[in-house]
């Protein structure tokens, strides 16, 4: 918009009729929307953020007064901020931490693959129970990477459903397989870590 030679009157109200045009436009696309669905959300990539925006998803749901349950595959043996949150909603929320630390860790492929199962039953039953508005699946993609849980079951199971049900999966390399399946996908991109600098997690960042 050019505006040189105009009073700052002339500015203001071409503004507006720009953002009036632009106001219809958006409205017209917003109206040719109606489908309302439970949605399955992938949150995958190299850079930070995934279970981050996850539990924002969660904050958000727990605002709206909205049934959630986690179940965390990996990071169960965290001390974390956000679980301490979460204990604080025990009628809206419950959080299974069935993890014991990443595959480098725990150094034996046996007892990861029980606790990704025993995790995984946990979080079958979740989905399933209509009550829940939302689950979150912590880092199941980590257990699927890893080929602890068979994929063709976590699929079957994630469209299988209840129609209303929001589920949430998190990790970095999804399945390409569950990628084509969902509803959304965002992949997190890494520009910069302080890791690379020597700088070790940080409370209220990393955990």
């Amino acid at each position: 918009m050019k505006t040189e030679g105009l009073t700052e009157d002339e500015i203001n109200q071409r503004h507006a009729e720009k953002m009036a045009k632009k106001k219809a436009a958006r409205d017209k696309i917003v109206a040719t929307k109606t489908i309302e669905k439970g949605l399955l959300i992938v949150h995958t990539g190299k850079g930070k953020g995934k279970s981050t925006a996850a539990f924002g998803m969660v904050f958000r749901a727990l605002g709206n007064g909205m049934r959630v349950g986690v179940v965390q595959f990996v990071k169960g043996k965290w001390e974390t901020g956000e679980r301490t949150v979460l204990d604080r909603f025990p009628d809206l929320c419950r959080v299974h931490c069935m993890g014991e630390g990443f595959t480098w860790e725990t150094q034996d492929r046996q007892r990861d693959i029980a606790a990704a199962r025993a995790a995984w039953e946990e979080a079958k039953a979740m989905i399933a129970d209509p009550a829940y508005d939302m689950v979150l699946l912590d880092e199941l993609n980590i257990v699927l990477r890893y080929d602890y849980l068979p994929l063709d079951e976590v699929l079957e199971t994630l469209q299988a459903k209840p129609a209303k049900t929001h589920v949430i999966v998190t990790g970095r390399n999804a399945k390409d397989e569950l990628i084509e399946a969902a509803d959304l996908v965002t992949e997190m991109t890494m520009v910069k870590h302080p890791f690379r600098d020597g700088v070790k997690a940080q409370i209220g960042v990393e955990f």
